[in-house]
C-alpha cells in the first residue's frame, strides 16, 4: 500500500511513501523537510526525508489502530470516570470483601467488578490495571476516577479519616 504525499502548493510534485497496513494517516499538512518515522508508537527510524528542499513539505501523523489492550484501557478509564466508586475484585479474596464490606458499613455502594467472574477477560483486565495503577493485587479500588490503593491503603484512608470525605465527593461530583 502506498500513500501519495503532496505538497499543498502543488500536487504535480509528488512522492510515494510506502506505509505499513497497520497505519491509520490522521493527517497530512505542510511542515519541515524531514518526518519521523513511526511503528507502534515507537520510533523506528531516525526520520525519513520527503522531496527535495524546493518541493512542497508534508508532514505525516499516523496512528495504529485501536488495539484490544487500548479498547481495554479506555474500558477502565470510562468505567472509573463514570462511576464514583469502584472496585476491582475476586469473589475469593479476604481483602476484596473486606473492602467492600468497609464501603457496606459506610453507605456507599461501589461499582464492583469481580474479574474472577469475567473468563477470560478477567486476567487480561488485571494486567490492564496493572499497567495503568501499577498494582496487581485485588481489590483494586478507585474514587472519584483516581486510584487510592488497595484493602491496606483503603483501610488507612478510613483510619485517618480521609476516606469519607473523598467517598462525599466523589459521590456529589456523579
Amino acid at each position: 500500500m502506498a500513500l501519495m504525499a503532496a505538497g499543498a502548493s502543488s500536487l504535480s510534485n509528488r512522492s510515494f511513501i510506502p506505509v505499513s497496513p497497520q497505519f491509520i494517516i490522521t493527517s497530512v499538512s505542510p511542515s519541515h523537510n524531514y518526518i519521523p518515522a513511526y511503528s507502534n508508537g515507537r520510533k523506528f527510524a531516525p526520520c525519513c526525508r520527503i522531496g527535495s528542499r524546493n518541493e512542497g513539505l508534508v508532514e505525516i501523523r499516523a496512528t495504529c489502530p485501536a488495539t484490544f489492550g487500548a479498547r481495554l484501557r479506555e474500558s477502565v478509564m470510562n468505567t472509573v470516570g463514570g462511576n464514583p466508586v469502584v472496585v476491582y475484585s475476586k469473589t475469593w479474596c479476604s481483602y476484596s470483601l473486606l473492602v467492600k464490606s468497609l464501603f457496606e458499613r459506610l453507605g456507599v455502594e461501589p461499582l464492583v467488578i469481580e474479574l474472577d467472574q469475567l473468563g477470560a477477560q478477567g486476567p487480561q483486565l488485571q494486567r490492564t490495571l496493572k499497567r495503568l495503577t501499577g498494582q496487581h493485587t485485588v481489590p483494586n479500588v478507585f474514587v472519584g476516577g483516581k486510584h487510592i490503593g488497595g484493602c491496606t491503603d483503603t483501610v488507612k484512608l478510613h483510619r485517618k479519616g480521609e476516606l469519607e470525605p473523598l467517598l462525599s465527593e466523589a459521590v456529589a461530583n456523579k
